[in-house]
């Protein structure tokens, strides 16, 4: 057998350099190359790796740890899981930092590859510089975490152990059913370990992702149910869009008169003015989509997780023999809701399920102008906020709707946390698929200027826009600086309603009069957080890092800005102050978030109360 001596480091980059992924009989390169920051525990193995590397791995240079797993997140989350980045960093804090980011990226089924430096395998020098000591095992190191957020994880102590564990990484990175983070903890003095590695190791290796169809046993089941239903419902997940089943759910919802509601991930898997098209449902659903569910007697979903905002906390489900159809790769999401399952690629399930209803000539049992008299409603609720004005300044909901508005349809915007997922799952109107790009199964703030860059780099041809709070972009924009550094305009669109008004909100939504949410001054007074809001001028902050920045106060100033950043060839930031408080809420749905049953203030006693009674209302199974 024909062997070459390579350090571990060396042997990792050429054997991640040779992995190419088929769908559909195209074949692509699946690592696009790394992100890294580099410190002692990778820059000498890792490090020197890339610096030398024959091969054709591009190498990005991160500002934040967590935010470049966001941005590694964001590209294999627009490229539909088909290609990714692997992330280097240091040891401890450094490989710390990526923990948040690599829950994100699992509990969203995304691929990411994780390469964090780890203690010195063969203890000289100990402990070494940021080792994390735990008497009780010595084991243990600040990779260790990684266990919990990752879907497959190992320590990579002897340099031919590399060959059994990018065998088993790439298994986990390209199962569309069981993928997300895949951590590889490497001891800095192994990555610069020399081993005989078999030439063959490096040959081209190609994954294929093939389409599972669905066994007819569980279609003939599922048919049975779907019969029996006069009032379905459709619900898209994100497993339409990944299994770009665009579509085959129009045709699908179009054979049978079924209307389609689409969750956070969902959203843009048919356009918004598809003539079955309800909206959003849930907790940030449409008035349309929530009395749909409401009365639905079947519940068709289609690679949807069935979140608790999907479900409002399983009270969205109201008629008493409604049944559940679940179409996905992954047995856990097909199982919930005691669902009958169908354990089959999106595009795949529908089309058979579509063939089998057809046969026994199965239609809703929809009055002609029922679904026709809800959307028209809904959109007249979206044109009414946006719309909306207000004497202290710009509605949030009608600044969504200037941006909406303006910008290309085939824009994509990029979304996480605060207030903002829920009006734009409500009211955004996604024209193509896919120009909706919204992280809501962490809800991770930060994501959001990181993950625009990911998108950016995935669709270079298209105009990706950040749409941020204000407390979300001061936790984590140092992303802003890679994409000026790689020349990757991307747009900010800062909404600042001075604090994290969502959580506002929903404090006084449950009895609360609202506390420690907002950017306030202390007063000397009462030692309290309720001061003169803090002024920042965000869009002199990114000028200062080298952007473009503009701050609007109007409608008209909006416009002007959004068109003048479209001639802009580097990163803009558009500062929007909004009004607290003028974002959407309820539409026949309810969270729940646990109220205090004993607590000094009757108002919340009387939210624990109206808890209460909504948990009546949830389904237990």
């Amino acid at each position: 057998m024909t062997t070459i001596r390579l350090t571990m480091a060396q042997a990792l980059l050429r054997y991640l350099d040779q992995q190419y992924i088929s769908v559909d009989g195209v074949e692509s390169k699946f690592v696009k190359g790394v992100i890294g920051i580099f410190g002692h525990g990778n820059v000498t193995g890792i490090g020197e790796a890339l610096e030398r590397s024959p091969g054709s791995l591009t190498y990005l240079q991160g500002k934040n740890e967590q935010g470049m797993v966001h941005t590694a997140a964001a590209y294999a989350k627009q490229k539909n899981r088909r290609q990714i980045y692997a992330c280097t960093t240091s040891i401890g804090p450094g490989a710390l930092n990526m923990i948040t980011a690599a829950a994100t990226a699992t509990v969203n089924r995304i691929p990411v590859l994780l390469l964090p430096g780890d203690n010195f395998a063969s203890r000289e020098p100990d402990p070494v510089l940021q080792q994390l000591e735990v008497g009780s095992d010595y084991t243990v190191s600040a990779t260790d975490p990684f266990k919990a957020v990752s879907k497959y994880w190992d320590r990579i102590v002897r340099p031919e152990q590399l060959m059994t564990a990018v065998t088993h990484a790439m298994r986990v990175l390209t199962d569309q059913a069981e993928t997300g983070a895949v951590t590889l903890a490497l001891p800095q003095d192994v990555q610069a370990e020399a081993y005989d590695y078999p030439e063959v190791f490096f040959t081209r290796r190609v994954h294929y992702l093939d389409r599972r169809p669905p066994v007819r046993a569980a279609l003939e089941r599922a048919a049975e149910q779907i019969a029996r239903g006069r009032r379905p419902l459709l619900i898209a997940g994100g497993g339409v869009l990944y299994s770009e089943a665009s579509a085959q759910l129009a045709a699908f919802a179009e054979a049978f008169g079924i209307p389609v509601a689409e969750t956070q991930a969902g959203k843009s898997a048919l356009p918004w003015d598809h003539l079955l098209n309800v909206g959003a449902i849930g907790v940030t659903g449409s008035l349309a989509a929530n009395r749909l569910a409401r009365e639905a007697d079947i519940v068709i979903g289609v690679g949807t997780r069935f979140s608790d905002f999907t479900t409002s906390s399983r009270s969205a489900f109201q008629h008493p023999d409604v049944a559940f159809v679940n179409i996905n790769l992954n047995g856990m999401d097909a199982a919930k809701l005691g669902g009958e399952a169908i354990l089959a690629d999106a595009r795949e399930g529908l089309q058979a399920l579509q063939s089998l209803l057809q046969q026994c000539g199965y239609r809703s049992g929809y009055e002609g102008s029922e679904i026709v008299e809800l959307r028209q409603q809904w959109n007249a609720e979206v044109e009414r906020l946006y719309g909306l004005g207000h004497e202290a300044g710009l509605a949030q909901t009608a600044a969504i709707g200037v941006i909406n508005r303006t910008i290309a349809p085939s824009s994509v915007i990029v979304c996480a946390a605060g207030s903002l997922p829920g009006d734009l799952h409500r009211l955004w109107r996604s024209a193509e698929p896919k120009t909706y790009h919204m992280e809501y199964g962490f809800s991770c703030m930060g994501y959001e200027v990181s993950g625009a860059l990911g998108s950016a780099l995935a669709e270079p041809e298209r105009e990706v826009y950040a749409m941020v709070g204000d407390g979300s972009y001061l936790m984590l924009h140092s992303e802003l600086v890679t994409s000026l550094q790689e020349q990757r305009k991307i747009t900010i669109l800062l909404f600042n309603n001075n604090g994290f008004q969502c959580i506002h909100n929903l404090q006084r939504e449950h009895g609360s009069d609202g506390f420690g949410n907002e950017f306030r001054y202390r007063e000397a007074d009462t030692g309290r957080l309720t001061g003169a809001y803090i002024p920042i001028d965000f869009a002199a902050h990114a000028r200062s890092l080298g952007a473009k920045g503009y701050r609007v106060e109007n409608a008209k100033q909006l416009e002007e800005a959004l068109r003048d950043a479209q001639a802009e060839t580097v990163t803009t930031l558009i500062e929007i102050p909004v009004v607290p408080g003028t974002n959407t809420g309820g539409y026949d749905s309810w969270w729940n978030v646990g109220v205090p049953e004993v607590s000094t203030a009757e108002k919340v006693v009387q939210a624990h109360g109206v808890m209460q009674e909504y948990r009546t209302k949830a389904r237990l199974v």
